[in-house]
C-alpha cells in the first residue's frame, strides 16, 4: 500500500561563522594650519566604520572606512589638540559556501597595534593594524514533512515555532543642527552622541523611523586646559524603503552615530553641526509549522530517516544600561584629567554560575597631565557583564546582534589613582536557535508477521518517564489503543509512574 507524505517549507537557521581579517593601517597626517604645531604625541585611535557589505558564495565583501584619530600636546602651552583622518577600505573575507535566504553580519574591530611619531612640527606618521571579527548568520529553507497518512501509520506530531527574517538593511542617513558654545572654541576634541528612536512605524514595504540625536562635544577655551562640554540635540526622520516587511513584523531598528562634522560660524553665530548615522534595520515574521516529529506503521515494518530541524526564534528585544567601575595606580600622583575615552571590545554570551550573560570588555582612555605639564594617556580594562533573561532553553545557542554605546562616563585622578565609573547602554536583538528532531524520510517495508494466536494476553512493565508513543511503537500497537485499554488520558504523553501496561492485540 502506498503511503501518502505531505510537505511543506520551513525557515530554518542556516549558517554561523566568525571570520576574522587584518586591516593594515600606513598613513601620513598633516597638521592643518589653523592647528598649533606637535610638541608631543598622546594617543591613537583607529576604528573601523562599515558602509557597505555583499554576500557571495564563498566570499564577504566589507567597504568602509578606517577613521584615525590623534590626539597630542600643542607647542607652546597649546594643551591638548586632535587631528584626524579617514582612510577608506575594501575588504574581501573567504567564507565557507553555503545557501541562503536572508543573511546579516555584525563587524567589530579590535586595535591590534597602533604606533605613532611625529616626524615634525607639521607631520604625523601612523603605523599599525586593526582586527575585523565578523560573525556572519545565514537563513536557509528546508523541506518538512507535516503529515502521513496510509498503510496503517502512526504519527506524532510536534508544533516548530520560530521566525522568518523579513528584513535586513544598513542605511547611512545624515542629521543637522546647531551648535551654541558661550564663547569661540581654540579647539574642538572630540564629538561623540547617543541615539534614540522615538517612533518605528511599519508599513507594506516601509519603514518610518524617527529619533532624535543627542550630542556631546568636548571643547577648550583659548588660554584654558580643561575641556568643557557642550550639547545640541539633532532631530532626524527617515522613511526607508524595505522589500518584505510589513505591519504585523517585529522589528529593531538601531541609530548608531558614526561621524560628525562642525563648520565654525562667523563671529558669534552657532557652528553648523552635522552627524552621519548607521541605521541598524532588522525585522522578524513569527511562524508556526506543526510537523512529524516520529512515526511508525501498525501494518508494515518501517524505515525512517531522522532530520535535524534547526528554529530560529527571537528571545527578545535588548534595550539595557549597565555599568562598570575600576580603578588602578597613576605614575605620577599630581596627574590632573584633561580627557577620557571609552572603547569596547567584541560581544560575547558568557555562561556564567546563575545563568548566561552579555560581556564585553571596556577599555577608557585617560589622558591626563602630569606633574612636568607635559600630557600622558593612562587605560584601564574592565569587563562588562548584562544578564540575561533566564528562561532562555539550557540547550539553545544563543546569538547576539547587539550594537554598545556611553552614556555616561565619570573620570577622576585623584590622589594618584584613577577611578573610572561608565554607563553602557545595549541595544539590539538576542536571537535563540533551537534544535527539534523529525523526520527526513519514510518507507513502508515488508508486512509485519501475524500476532501469535497462542499468546492472548500481553503485560509490559513500564517505567516513570517512559514515552507511551515509544511502547506502543515497540509492539506495532496504535498509541490510542494503548491508552484506550490502561484507561489513560487520550492526550498522556509521558507515563509520570513505573506501572503495569496492557498491551492489546494488533
Amino acid at each position: 500500500m502506498e503511503l501518502k507524505i505531505f510537505r511543506d517549507t520551513m525557515p530554518q537557521a542556516g549558517a554561523d561563522c566568525t571570520v576574522k581579517a587584518e586591516l593594515p593601517l600606513e598613513t601620513e597626517i598633516l597638521i592643518s594650519d589653523y592647528l598649533p604645531p606637535v610638541f608631543k604625541l598622546v594617543k591613537c585611535f583607529a576604528k573601523p566604520v562599515v558602509l557597505q557589505k555583499q554576500l557571495q558564495p564563498g566570499r564577504l565583501t566589507l567597504e568602509g572606512y578606517l577613521r584615525c584619530t590623534v590626539f597630542y600636546q600643542g607647542e607652546d602651552g597649546a594643551g591638548l589638540c586632535q587631528t584626524e583622518q579617514k582612510l577608506p577600505f575594501t575588504k574581501q573575507l573567504e567564507l565557507p559556501e553555503f545557501t541562503f535566504t536572508a543573511w546579516t553580519a555584525l563587524v567589530e574591530g579590535q586595535t591590534e597595534y597602533l604606533n605613532s611619531r611625529a616626524v615634525n612640527p607639521r607631520r604625523i606618521e601612523v603605523r599599525g593594524a586593526v582586527n575585523l571579527v565578523v560573525t556572519v548568520r545565514t537563513q536557509d529553507k528546508a523541506d518538512v514533512i507535516t503529515a502521513l497518512a496510509d498503510g496503517g501509520i502512526e504519527q506524532q506530531l510536534a508544533t516548530l515555532q520560530g521566525v522568518r527574517s523579513a528584513a535586513v538593511l544598513d542605511k547611512l542617513i545624515t542629521a543637522e543642527g546647531t551648535l551654541n558654545f558661550a564663547r569661540p572654541p581654540a579647539a574642538v576634541l572630540d564629538i561623540t552622541g547617543n541615539a534614540v528612536n522615538r517612533e518605528v512605524k511599519l508599513l507594506t514595504g516601509k519603514a518610518v523611523i524617527k529619533g532624535e540625536l543627542q550630542v556631546q562635544c568636548a571643547w577648550r577655551a583659548e588660554g584654558e586646559n580643561t575641556l568643557q562640554n557642550q550639547t545640541a540635540s539633532l532631530p532626524f526622520q527617515q522613511v526607508l524603503d524595505v522589500e518584505g516587511i510589513t505591519e504585523d513584523c517585529t522589528c529593531l531598528c538601531v541609530a548608531e552615530p558614526v561621524g560628525f562634522s562642525l563648520a565654525e560660524g562667523e563671529q558669534d553665530s552657532a557652528g553648523s553641526l552635522t552627524a552621519t548615522v548607521l541605521l541598524h534595520l532588522r525585522a522578524w515574521r513569527p511562524y508556526q509549522l506543526q510537523y512529524a516529529a516520529d512515526a511508525f506503521s501498525t501494518r508494515f515494518e518501517t524505515t525512517l530517516t531522522p532530520q535535524k530541524l534547526a528554529a530560529e526564534s527571537l528571545a527578545g528585544l535588548l534595550d539595557e544600561t549597565a555599568t562598570v567601575t575600576g580603578s588602578g595606580p597613576l605614575p605620577d600622583a599630581g596627574a590632573q584629567l584633561r580627557a577620557c575615552f571609552v572603547s569596547y571590545g567584541p560581544l560575547q554570551v558568557t555562561p556564567k554560575r546563575d545563568g548566561m550573560a552579555l560581556t564585553t570588555r571596556v577599555t577608557a582612555t585617560a589622558l591626563a597631565e602630569n606633574s612636568l605639564q607635559e600630557l600622558e594617556s593612562y587605560e584601564k580594562t574592565m569587563e562588562l557583564q548584562l544578564p540575561l533573561p533566564a528562561e532562555i532553553p539550557p540547550a539553545a545557542q544563543l546569538m547576539p546582534e547587539c550594537w554598545l554605546s556611553t552614556e555616561d562616563v565619570q573620570c577622576s585622578c585623584t590622589g594618584g589613582t584613577l577611578e573610572v565609573t561608565i554607563t553602557v547602554r545595549v541595544r539590539g536583538a538576542l536571537l535563540c536557535r533551537t534544535i527539534q528532531q523529525g523526520i527526513g524520510s519514510i518507507a513502508l517495508g515488508d508486512p509485519l508477521a501475524p500476532a501469535d494466536p497462542e499468546i492472548s494476553l500481553r503485560i509490559y512493565y513500564a517505567h516513570a518517564g517512559e514515552a507511551v508513543f515509544a511502547i506502543a511503537r515497540r509492539f506495532h500497537v496504535a498509541p490510542a489503543q494503548m491508552r484506550a485499554a490502561n484507561g489513560l488520558e487520550a492526550d498522556l504523553a509521558v507515563l509520570p509512574q513505573a506501572q503495569h501496561l496492557l498491551v492489546p492485540g494488533t
